[in-house]
C-alpha cells in the first residue's frame, strides 16, 4: 500500500493565543536529521549530556549520524524530569549563546509559537514545475495522477498538500471562550491534545467543522477557506472589552500536509515519528525542520485516521520531498473531493453545511458535548435530543447515472431529501453521491430515486458511521 500525502489549499486555520519567547528552561529538544528529515530522533538522545559537557554530547551525537541535526523546543508534558538540572538563561543571554554558534553544526532551540517566518519559498511553483496543475486561487487541482492517488488512500500512503489557512487567536481566556462558542468541551482538553468541533448559528445550524490543536500557548483551528471570513467576522463579534482574546489571520505563513492511507504509520516510523502512532485523534506535537517549526498531529481532516504537518512555507518543499521519497504519492484536491465523497463523507460547508440543517441532521455527534455549560446552540440541541427532534440525516448513495447536487431524492413519488454533493469514482462510469434523506423514508441498502429517473442505493458513508449520539452523564 502506498501514503498518501495531502495538500490541502482549503483549509483556514485559526490560532488562539499570545505567543511568547520561550526561554531554555522551557525547551524541550527533539532532534531531525537536516539532511533527509527522515531521522527524528527522541528527544533523550540529544539530552545525554548536562550543562558543561551538553554541547560536546550533541557534537558526538551529530558525529555519529554524520548529518548536522537540529533540535526543537517541543511543548511536552514530560520535559520537566529531563531539566531541572539546567541552568535558565535570560533571553538576551540565551539569544547570544545561539548567535555565536555556527548555524549549520549546532543544535538550536526553537522558540514554537510564534509567527511563522515570512514565505521565502513558493511551494507552488515547485509543485507546478514538478507537473501540478494549480488554480488562479492558488488550489492544486491535480497531479494528474488521480487514480494512483486514490488507489494509494486504498492501499498505501498518499499526501495532500499545503496552504493550510490559519488564524491566529490569542489571549488567556482562548479555552473558555472557544468552549462557549463551538460545539466541543475544550475545558477538559490539556496541551497536546485536540478535538473536532462544529461553529454553529443560535440555533443549530451548520457553518464548518473544526479541527483543533490545543497548545501551550494557543489553540490551533483547521476550518474551510469559504468560512474563514465569516467565522472571524463572527467570532470578533462575541469578543468582549475584557475578554483576553485575539484573532491574528496567519494563512499565507503556512502550510498543511495531510497523510492517508493503511501505510501512513510505517512513513511515521521511518521520520522517528512512531510515537505518534496508536495515540488519539489530535494529539500533536511539535518539531523542527531546518530550523523551522513544525507540528505533527493525528488525523488527517477527512478522517481520524492518518496524520497532518503543519509548517511554514519555507519548510514545505524538504518536508514534501521528503514524504515523496518515503512511498508518499501526491494528490491534488481534485481526487482529494473524490475520497471527501466516497471514502470519507465528511460533510462540506455550502453543501452539507449550510442553514438548512442542523449540526444533529449532519450526524456530527462525536463534535458535541452535552455536559458542558451554557454554549451557542445549545438550547436546540438539547431540545431536538428530548424530543427526538431530527428528521433527516446525511446517507452517501451510489448512483446509475451523473447527479447535480440539489436534484430531489424520491421514494414512491414523494419527496424525502435532496441531493447535496456528487462526484465520479474511479471509473467515469461510477457515480457517487451525499444527501439528506427523512429518517423514517430510507435506510442503508434500500433504494431511491433521484431527479427524474436516476436510481440510488443508499449506503453508510465512513465519516458519519463513527459518530454516535453522546451520553449525558446523569446526576441525582
Amino acid at each position: 500500500m502506498k501514503v498518501l500525502q495531502l495538500t490541502l489549499p482549503n483549509v483556514f486555520m485559526l490560532v488562539l493565543e499570545v505567543f511568547e519567547f520561550v526561554k531554555a528552561r522551557d525547551c524541550y529538544p527533539n532532534v531531525i536529521n537536516t539532511a533527509a528529515f527522515s531521522t527524528f530522533q527522541p528527544a533523550s538522545a540529544a539530552i545525554q549530556r548536562r550543562n558543561g559537557d551538553r554541547d560536546s554530547g550533541n557534537d558526538a551525537l551529530r558525529s555519529s549520524l554524520g548529518w548536522p541535526l537540529l533540535h526543537s523546543s517541543s511543548i511536552l508534558r514530560t520535559r520537566s524530569s529531563f531539566l531541572p538540572e539546567r541552568r535558565v538563561l535570560d533571553q538576551e543571554e540565551y539569544k547570544s549563546k545561539l548567535s555565536s554558534r555556527n548555524a549549520s553544526s549546532t543544535i538550536a532551540a526553537l522558540p514554537f509559537e510564534l509567527s511563522p517566518p515570512p514565505i521565502d519559498h513558493d511551494f507552488l511553483d515547485s509543485v507546478a514545475a514538478e507537473g501540478a496543475k494549480v488554480s488562479d486561487e492558488g488550489i492544486i487541482e491535480t497531479f494528474d495522477n488521480d487514480d494512483e492517488a486514490l488507489d494509494a488512500f486504498d492501499n498505501g500512503v498518499g499526501g495532500y498538500g499545503p496552504f493550510a489557512f490559519w488564524k491566529d487567536k490569542s489571549g488567556d481566556d482562548r479555552i473558555q471562550f472557544l468552549h462557549n462558542q463551538t460545539t466541543a468541551n475544550f475545558e477538559c482538553l490539556s496541551e497536546g491534545q485536540g478535538c473536532d468541533t462544529v461553529f454553529v448559528t443560535p440555533t443549530a445550524r451548520t457553518i464548518d467543522i473544526a479541527y483543533a490543536w490545543i497548545m501551550k500557548k494557543s489553540v490551533i483551528l483547521m476550518v474551510s477557506p469559504e468560512t474563514c471570513g465569516n467565522i472571524t467576522e463572527m467570532l470578533n463579534k462575541y469578543i468582549f472589552f475584557a475578554d483576553k482574546v485575539e484573532i491574528q489571520d496567519i494563512t499565507k505563513q503556512t502550510c498543511l500536509f495531510a497523510l492517508a492511507g493503511p501505510k501512513c504509520s510505517q512513513v511515521m516510523a521511518n521520520l522517528n515519528l512512531g510515537d505518534l502512532v496508536g495515540q488519539p485523534y489530535g494529539t500533536n506535537r511539535h518539531y523542527s525542520v531546518n530550523g523551522m517549526p513544525l507540528t505533527v498531529g493525528v488525523g488527517n481532516i477527512i478522517s481520524e485516521d492518518g496524520f497532518s504537518l503543519l509548517m511554514s512555507p519555507a519548510a514545505a518543499s524538504p518536508v514534501w520531498k521528503t514524504l515523496l521519497s518515503n512511498g508518499a504519492i501526491p494528490l491534488g484536491f481534485n481526487a482529494w473531493e473524490k475520497l471527501r465523497v466516497t471514502q470519507g463523507g465528511r460533510p462540506a460547508p455550502g453543501k452539507e453545511l449550510t442553514n438548512d440543517f442542523n449540526v444533529l441532521e449532519a450526524g456530527l455527534w462525536n463534535s458535541i458535548s452535552l455536559n458542558k455549560g451554557c454554549y451557542k446552540g445549545q438550547e436546540t440541541i438539547s431540545r431536538l435530543i428530548t424530543y427526538d427532534g431530527v428528521k433527516q440525516r446525511i446517507w452517501g448513495i451510489h448512483l446509475s447515472a451523473p447527479a447535480e447536487p440539489g436534484s430531489p431524492i424520491t421514494v414512491g413519488g414523494k419527496k424525502v431529501g435532496k441531493l447535496t454533493s456528487y462526484t465520479t469514482g474511479r471509473k467515469d462510469c461510477d457515480h457517487f453521491a451525499l444527501g439528506y434523506i427523512k429518517r423514517k423514508a430510507a435506510s442503508d441498502g434500500d433504494t431511491v430515486i433521484v431527479g427524474e429517473n436516476i436510481t440510488g442505493t443508499v449506503v453508510n458513508v465512513p465519516f458519519l458511521s463513527r459518530q454516535s449520539p453522546p451520553v449525558k452523564n446523569t446526576r441525582p
